[in-house]
């Protein structure tokens, strides 16, 4: 098989030597130098209980930090939702709070590398490790888009949501908490969070999927249109999301009944009564600015960091454009996809670095001489050098290249995907594609982003914005002054 060469580089580190400096010239002929992302605000000193934070000796008064709050997080194996998730729990860890995440057995090294204590689920389904077999929902196994739904629906949203609820419920009560942070889908989370009477915070690690006046409904990657066709569109649209998505709703409603608590006219409305909504994705990116959403929606700006098992990467050698594929983590049946990009990297000047993820086995395909294949790769340390990304346009790929200036390629396969491919598009940022898109075709469209320029002007556009999200962590922000709010919350409600 024909494999590219390498050469070793270190994570988050610049290239060295005479060909990385005249690649990094030319490139810089080519676009213009964007600075990295400026990092997070680093953590204070932590403050002890009751007391104050340690200062220097020329301090002229002790620095007042965040009263330490006990916070427990309720996370689920997808793949690309429990990074940005554990970059938020990492985050209040070494703010010094005392942070649990209740979440997958799968999850339980990413968990302790956050500085998080990682409990288990109990009753909830869950996945027992990265092996796509342990995977419980197989939304990739329905042949249409709307049996994954369907499937997504009845296996986690609505009906393991009282064993989510459960679980929830009982960790609160094994160790009470000021403040409950679920990711957006368990909604049995979240019921257990009001019911015990603690503060209930909702993470979206993606763009925002409630309903939003002049946005097209979520899940379809429609464009906006403001003219009578496009507006009768989005209501028929919305009227089938609805019907597709509340086919469950009596079962969600006796849920609620069952902890005490109101009826929902729909499911959507669920995102409605959280005390916070926070949205981890810049504003600049939704259709509208982020503004119109719901009176308890933030939004605090991507998680840029990599996963704990990102590991490093192996640059391939030469000066022809870098394009890097990156697809999911989990199971979407991306096989043949990813042989088709494979060949058509093959067709066009350009080295491409394809990473696989560990749904993926790639012993057996054919590699041309300009294609290196890994299972992983440090995105942080990759898309520096990249002139364009090849994406199943899941949210953390597609808002960390646009976060470097990259531009991209999306193949959309489902689940939320074609709404950041939508949102791309709509930005000038890139091109998308069908997921059975031909070799041929795949190769022409990446020809046309490594040579119109105006795309990477546009992602640069997006660039900037994204780093003036990362001057303060929003998230976090919230988190606290919401935990601060109100006293721990005591063990109560159904269960």
């Amino acid at each position: 098989m024909g494999r590219a060469g390498l050469r070793r580089r270190a994570v988050g580190c610049a290239g060295s030597g005479a060909g990385t400096a005249s690649r990094d010239a030319d490139r810089r002929h080519r676009r213009a130098h964007l600075e990295d992302p400026p990092p997070r605000a680093a953590a204070g000193p932590r403050r002890r209980r009751g007391g104050h934070a340690r200062v220097g000796p020329g301090a002229a008064r002790p620095v007042r930090e965040p009263a330490v709050s006990r916070l427990l997080l309720t996370l689920w194996d997808g793949g690309g939702n429990s990074p940005p998730v554990l970059g938020v729990a990492a985050a209040l860890a070494r703010r010094g709070h005392d942070v649990r995440v209740l979440a997958d057995r799968s999850l339980g090294a990413a968990v302790d590398a956050s500085g998080a204590l990682h409990v288990p689920w109990r009753a909830a389904p869950q996945r027992a490790s990265s092996d796509p077999r342990t995977e419980f929902v197989r939304d990739f196994e329905p042949r249409t888009p709307l049996g994954a739904s369907a499937r997504l629906r009845d296996r986690l949203i609505v009906g393991a949501a009282p064993a989510f609820a459960a679980d929830t419920l009982a960790e609160i009560r094994r160790e009470p908490v000021d403040a409950v942070i679920s990711e957006v889908l368990l909604i049995g989370s979240q019921i257990a969070a009001v019911a015990s009477g603690a503060p209930n915070v909702t993470l979206v690690p993606n763009v925002y999927p409630g309903e939003v006046p002049g946005v097209p409904p979520f899940g379809l990657g429609l464009q906006p249109r403001s003219d009578r066709l496009g507006r009768a569109r989005d209501r028929l649209a919305s009227a089938l999301g609805r019907r597709l998505w509340d086919k469950r709703l009596d079962d969600m409603n006796r849920l609620l009944a069952e902890y005490g608590q109101p009826p929902a006219p729909s499911l959507f409305e669920m995102l409605e009564r959280p005390d916070r909504v926070l949205v981890l994705t810049s504003a600049a990116f939704e259709f509208g600015g982020g503004r119109r959403t719901p009176a308890n929606v933030r939004y605090c700006g991507p998680r840029l960091d990599d996963p704990a098992w990102a590991g490093g990467w192996d640059e391939p050698e030469g000066g022809a454009p870098l394009v890097l594929v990156s697809l999911s983590t989990t199971t979407q049946g991306q096989d043949g996809m990813i042989r088709r990009i494979v060949r058509a990297l093959g067709r066009i000047e350009a080295r491409g670095l394809v990473t696989t993820g560990p749904s993926f086995d790639a012993e057996g395909v054919e590699r041309p001489a300009n294609v290196t294949i890994v299972p992983s790769a440090p995105h942080s340390a990759v898309l520096p050098h990249a002139d364009a990304v090849v994406t199943h346009a899941g949210h953390g790929t597609v808002i960390k290249a646009l976060a470097r200036g990259v531009p991209l390629l999306c193949l959309p396969v489902g689940r939320d995907q074609p709404d950041p491919a939508a949102r791309v598009v709509a930005a000038g940022a890139g091109l998308r594609l069908r997921p059975g898109a031909s070799a041929r075709a795949i190769a022409g469209a990446l020809g046309a982003i490594l040579a119109d320029p105006g795309f990477r002007v546009a992602a640069e556009r997006l660039a900037v914005a994204i780093a003036a999200d990362g001057e303060r962590d929003r998230a976090v922000e919230e988190i606290e002054a919401v935990a601060a709010g109100a006293g721990t919350a005591q063990p109560a409600g159904a269960g």
